[in-house]
């Protein structure tokens, strides 16, 4: 199988690339490099069925001229700040809709028809019904993020509907593992780094969230693509289970060996758009055989390790 990733030298992409190089697939990656790092893909650029191409999804023409000949395209190139999604509102709109708008008509023209996405499960906003199914109804949207993906979302349906496209649309939880750059393990990790006497906690802590382990993350993607064969096909990627902020806390604290005071801003959402409760249900993709190999915790821990061994990371940003 050829396969085109956007975004290969991020955080999900990298690992989904070093997966399929392994699995003897050739990968052509683009990225520009924004928040990618080319550390990440190191290995792969050794791989004679690596080719890598900095690049902009922007660049229409270009995509569409170095995804030629591909099988699938998988789109994980985006803008993932979802915390500061009020003070650059266009960024969200320009990097996730726009951006998956051209990723399709470089497909168009290209000649490619199928297409993994990398959505979220901020698309359901508050939902009423948990856990949360891929046919709940969707309440209004309270974040940039989450709107700018469901977007892109539309678009691929549309594509498949209007083109023949074959579309997998993947509603993450939060990813965790290897190459972790973003998010509130490394917030945190960060934080005691600089001072392991005093933690400030965005919220009360009792917001309860959901995380996926990265290479169970990928399985899911891999399943999919493999099992699945609908013209549009929607599944929501998690684990069955849930941790509230402060359970996270505690293991990070426990294996760091520090008790820091808890200064909490206040409030069950940490900023605008922070969802208090995220729960995924995971049948649809459970019903193809996929399960997680790592729980919540354990990919807490994992990630706390590799950003331990990597300290380096702390000076990229």
């Amino acid at each position: 199988m050829r396969v085109f990733v956007t975004g290969a030298a991020g955080f999900v992409g990298s690992n989904l690339v070093d997966r399929l190089l392994g699995d003897g697939h050739e990968v052509v990656g683009y990225d520009n490099l924004s928040t990618g790092q080319e550390q990440f893909i190191e290995s792969a650029l050794s791989n004679p069925r690596f080719r890598f191409v900095r690049g902009d999804t922007r660049e229409r023409e270009r995509m569409a001229a170095e995804m030629a000949g591909a099988d699938v395209v998988c789109h994980l190139a985006a803008n993932a700040d979802v915390r500061f999604g009020t003070h650059h509102p266009e960024k969200d709109v320009e990097e996730n809709t726009l951006a998956t708008f051209h990723v399709l008509e470089a497909m168009r023209a290209s000649g490619v028809r199928r297409i993994a996405f990398s959505s979220t499960g901020s698309v359901y906003g508050e939902p009423e019904i948990f856990p949360t199914p891929e046919n709940a109804p969707f309440p209004i949207q309270t974040s940039l993020y989450g709107a700018s993906k469901l977007a892109g979302e539309a678009l691929l349906q549309a594509y498949a509907e209007g083109f023949g496209f074959q579309t997998y649309i993947f509603r993450f939880v939060s990813i965790l593992g290897e190459r972790y750059t973003h998010g509130h393990v490394f917030d945190f990790y960060r934080s005691l780094r600089r001072d392991p006497a005093r933690l400030r906690v965005l919220g009360d802590g009792r917001q309860r969230k959901s995380y996926l382990y990265v290479q169970d993350c990928i399985d899911a993607i891999l399943t999919a693509l493999e099992r699945a064969s609908g013209r549009v096909n929607v599944f929501n990627l998690g684990t069955d289970e849930y941790c509230q902020v402060n359970d996270s806390i505690g293991w990070i604290c426990q294996h760091l060996k520090v008790a820091p005071a808890l200064d909490y801003t206040g409030g069950e959402r940490g900023w605008v758009g922070d969802s208090p409760f995220i729960f995924l249900d995971t049948a649809r993709i459970r019903a193809l055989g996929w399960r997680p190999r790592l729980s919540i915790q354990d990919g807490i821990l994992r990630t706390l390790e590799y950003l331990e061994r990597h300290p380096h990371l702390f000076d990229v940003r």
